[in-house]
This record gives C-alpha cells, sequence and structure tokens, in this order.
C-alpha cells in the first residue's frame, strides 16, 4: 500500500481554502492508495474556542461529504482532522476515514489532551480505539499527544494494527518526537506509523515539520524536512514480517507484571 503524508502550514479559519488545497492535493497525490492530512486541517488547530465552536460539524455533515466526493473523484482514500460537532453538544479534536469510493469508514477523537490549549477548545475522546482495514492493512488511528504516551500505541498494536495514522501539530521544541518517538513506537510496536505534521507557524505556534513514515524496524521509509512538502511511502509485509520475527517485543510481554500501571 502506497501512503502519502501532506506537510503544510495551517490556513486557519478558512475550510473552503483547506477543501480546495485537498481537491489539488488529492489529484496530485493519485497513485498512492491513501493520503493522511494533519491535525485539525481544515479548520487549523491554534484557533480558540469560539472559532472552534462555530466551525465545528458533525461527522456526516457538508465536510464529509465533499471529501468523499474528492476521494472518489482522484481514487484514494483520505483522512482529515476536523473539529467534531455531536449531537449532545461537545466538540471533539477528531479524523475521520473516507475510502477511495467516498465512503466514510471510521471517524477517531482525541483521547489525550495537550495543555490548556486543547483542554480549552475540546472534549477528551471517550477511548475508543478502533481498527479498520483498508487495502488488506489494518489501521489504528491516534491524535499528535496521543502518540507520546506509549500505552495507546501498544493498545492499537494488540488490537492487531498494522499500521498506524497520526496526525498531529506538533511544534517547536518539541522537534524530538518527529525525530525519535515516531521510530520508536513503530519499532517497539513492530508496526508502520505515519505521522503527518503542520509547518510554518500559526499566531504564537512554530510548527516543527518532519512528518515521516516509520517502519517496523525504526527505519524511515519517507521523510519531510521543514517546509511543505508531499512525501509518500510504500508499506512492505516482508520487512514487517522479517522485522517481527527479529524484535519479538509482542510476544516476549510479560502482561501480568503490567497491573500495577493501571492502578496508579
Amino acid at each position: 500500500m502506497r501512503v502519502a503524508l501532506y506537510q503544510c502550514p495551517p490556513l486557519p479559519l478558512e475550510p473552503a481554502a483547506n477543501l480546495q488545497r485537498l481537491h489539488r492535493l488529492a489529484m496530485e497525490a493519485r497513485g498512492a492508495d491513501l493520503l493522511v492530512l494533519p491535525e485539525m486541517f481544515l479548520s487549523g488547530y491554534n484557533i480558540g474556542k469560539e472559532a472552534v465552536s462555530t466551525l465545528a460539524e458533525v461527522h456526516n455533515g457538508e465536510w464529509a461529504q465533499q471529501i468523499g466526493r474528492i476521494a472518489k473523484a482522484a481514487g484514494l482514500a483520505i483522512l482529515y482532522g476536523y473539529p467534531e460537532r455531536t449531537a449532545d453538544g461537545q466538540i471533539y479534536n477528531a479524523v475521520q476515514l473516507i475510502d477511495a469510493q467516498g465512503e466514510r469508514l471510521c471517524n477517531y477523537r482525541k483521547t489525550h489532551l495537550f495543555g490548556d490549549l486543547d483542554r480549552s477548545m475540546f472534549s477528551p475522546g471517550e477511548g475508543d480505539f478502533p481498527i479498520v482495514e483498508l487495502n488488506g492493512w489494518k489501521l489504528g488511528f491516534l491524535i499528535c499527544y496521543d502518540l507520546e504516551f506509549p500505552e495507546n500505541a501498544r493498545r492499537l498494536a494488540l488490537a492487531g494494527a498494522e499500521l498506524i495514522l497520526a496526525p498531529t501539530a506538533n511544534m517547536i521544541p518539541f522537534d524530538f518526537v518527529a525525530d525519535v518517538t515516531v521510530r520508536s513506537r513503530a519499532f517497539e510496536n513492530q508496526c508502520y506509523v505515519a505521522y503527518a505534521n503542520y509547518c510554518g507557524h500559526e499566531g504564537d505556534i512554530h510548527y516543527c515539520g518532519q512528518s515521516s513514515i516509520a517502519a517496523p524496524d525504526g527505519s524511515r521509509i519517507a521523510q519531510a524536512g521543514l517546509d511543505e512538502a508531499l512525501i509518500v511511502g510504500e508499506l512492505d509485509r516482508q520487512l514487517m514480517v522479517d522485522s517481527r520475527a527479529a524484535n519479538r517485543y509482542l510476544h516476549d510481554r510479560r502482561p501480568e507484571l503490567y497491573d500495577a500501571l493501571n492502578k496508579r
């Protein structure tokens, strides 16, 4: 499976412009099976509570319908970040996967909110960690800060995830997350991790770029620098099989020793 990541500066408060940008990009990425966009791609991330409340949409709203049409026209699946409004009035930092036929496959809500910025705008997701299949690969989902908790990636790996998709809005001075943590999560869980970040700045936030696809052996199969880029990597199932045979972290776990972790 060929996976494309789009690293870009945000266009805050401009969903229509972001949809136009996505349409152009999806056509450029034709030949890939999946296109992954950054966290809160449609609205921008650092936009404040009032703007998030104004822009938030239901998961099957007009944005989803437009992206479904884009995905179908380009012949690829799209994972995008957006502010989701639910029937009970909650607003979540969410990502949604739409397949190449334009059908919604999965909606995931960020469970671990980062600092006052996230907490002022969103409710935390309740801990649903779905696994869905796309083109014969099992996919799991995390958003930005979620990936920095090793328990989240391990939970997905134990549920069968072969590729963890992580749209993000990671900023300076946390460059080491993009450089080190992404590869660590891939290696320790023996799966691929695709990390799609912003570059440039948004208000007082300066994003660190360095989007990448990390392989189960800890290598990178695609990596962006600090500027806008569309990168593509091809997942190799045999590499994953060989890496899992050589590095038996999942097999050698002793979960009976870890009970105390859930009691603190």
